[in-house]
C-alpha cells in the first residue's frame, strides 16, 4: 500500500499492510537534535526519512508577530501580550454579562480575508511531495478561544450564570473560523484529504466540564465546523487532550472520523477500553505516550508499546505520539524506534 491508500484504509478501519503513522509536529526547539540524529537538513526530509504517512500543512495565517491562526484573537488584557498569553489570563470579555447591554462588537474582531491569501494557501499545499495524504491543520479551536475571551475560570462561570453572553461571544468565534476555513478550502479544493481541528476538553483525570455542558455549549459549534469540512469531502480528525472518554460519544454524533491524540496516561484512555466501546464507530490517532514513555523510556520499551498497539488495533489507529508537538525532551532514538516498530 502507498501512503494515501494506507491512510484511508486505517481511518476507515479497513485491512491494511500496517497501520498508518504520523510524526506529529515537532516544535522548532526540537529540530536541531532531530535533524542531527537523522542526518537531514529540514522537516520535509525528516518526514520522508522516518516514513510518516501523513503530510500536515499549517494554514498560512498572516497576523504578526505570531502568524498562527490559533492566535488570531487579541483577547489578552491587563498587560498580557499575545506571545505569552495563557488561557487563564483575564480576557477582553471578562466583565461582560449581558449581550443586550454589553456590546460584543466593541472588540476588534479580525476579518479572515485580511489575513489569509488564497494563493499562499494553494502554494503551501502544492509544495507537499507527491504521494502523501494532505492534512490541513486548521485547529479552529473555538472553545479554547472562548476560554481566552473571558479568562478560563471566568468563562466557565459565565457559561453557567450568563449563558447568553457566553454563547454570543462563542458564536462570533465560530463565525470567524467558518469564514477562514472556507477561504482555505476553496483555495485548495481537490488538494486536501483531511483536516485536524479541535479543543482541549480534558484534564489528566476527567473532563474539565460535564458531558452535558460539552454537548450543550461546545458541540453545536463543533458540528458546524465538522459539517463544513465534510461538505468538501474531507476526513476530520478531532483533537482533544486529556481524559475525554465521556465526551467521545458526542464527537461520534457530530461525525468526526478519528479522535486525536489518545493521551495514553489520562484516566480511561487506554486503547483496550477505547476499542471495546468505540472501535466500530470511530477511529483514533496517537497512543504512544509522550508524557513519560517517549521522554524517559528506552527505545526497546517504545518498540514494545508500538507492537502492543498494533496487536490491539491492527487498523483504525493512526499510530503517533500522544501529543501533536514533539518537544526537545524526546530523545530522537525513541522517535526512530516508534517508526521502525510501526513499519516492521
Amino acid at each position: 500500500m502507498n501512503h494515501i491508500d494506507r491512510f484511508f484504509a486505517t481511518i476507515e478501519r479497513k485491512p491494511v499492510d500496517r497501520p498508518a503513522c504520523w510524526l506529529g509536529m515537532p516544535v522548532p526547539a526540537a529540530y536541531e537534535a532531530l535533524f542531527k540524529y537523522f542526518k537531514v537538513s529540514n522537516l520535509q526530509e525528516l518526514k520522508i526519512k522516518i516514513g510518516s504517512d501523513i503530510w500536515d500543512v499549517d494554514v498560512p495565517y498572516n497576523h504578526p508577530p505570531n502568524n498562527h491562526i490559533a492566535m488570531a484573537f487579541d483577547f489578552p488584557k491587563k498587560g498580557q501580550d499575545m506571545e505569552h498569553r495563557t488561557l487563564t489570563a483575564p480576557g477582553f470579555f471578562e466583565d461582560y454579562k449581558d449581550p443586550l447591554k454589553d456590546d460584543i462588537d466593541a472588540f476588534d474582531w479580525p476579518e479572515p480575508d485580511e489575513h489569509l491569501d488564497e494563493e499562499q494557501c494553494r502554494r503551501v499545499v502544492e509544495e507537499v511531495p507527491e504521494g502523501y495524504p494532505v492534512m490541513g491543520v486548521l485547529w479552529s479551536a473555538h472553545f479554547q478561544d472562548v476560554y481566552s475571551a473571558f479568562g478560563m475560570s471566568t468563562a466557565f462561570v459565565t457559561m453557567l450564570r450568563y449563558p447568553d453572553i457566553f454563547t454570543a461571544v462563542h458564536d462570533k468565534i465560530i463565525e470567524f473560523y467558518l469564514k477562514a476555513n472556507k477561504i482555505f478550502y476553496e483555495a485548495t479544493k481537490g488538494m486536501l484529504d483531511a483536516v485536524l481541528i479541535g479543543n482541549d476538553f480534558g484534564g489528566q483525570k476527567r473532563l474539565m466540564l460535564s458531558p452535558d455542558n460539552i454537548k450543550k455549549f461546545a458541540m453545536p459549534g463543533a458540528k458546524k465546523l465538522v459539517d463544513q469540512a465534510k461538505s468538501y469531502g474531507l476526513k476530520v480528525i478531532y483533537h482533544s487532550c486529556g481524559s475525554i472518554f465521556e465526551a467521545i460519544p458526542e464527537l461520534i454524533n457530530i461525525g468526526v472520523d478519528a479522535i486525536h491524540p489518545i493521551q495514553a496516561l489520562a484516566v480511561n484512555m487506554e486503547l483496550v477500553r477505547l476499542k471495546k466501546h468505540f472501535s466500530d464507530k470511530v477511529s483514533f490517532c496517537g497512543g504512544v505516550d509522550a508524557q513519560e514513555l517517549l521522554v524517559f523510556g528506552t527505545a526497546d520499551q517504545v518498540r514494545e508499546k508500538v507492537y502492543e498497539l498494533k496487536t490491539i488495533m491492527p487498523t483504525g489507529l493512526i499510530i503517533s505520539p500522544s501529543h501533536e508537538a514533539i518537544l526537545p525532551d524526546v530523545p530522537p532514538v525513541n522517535i526512530q524506534a516508534l517508526f521502525q516498530a510501526v513499519i516492521e
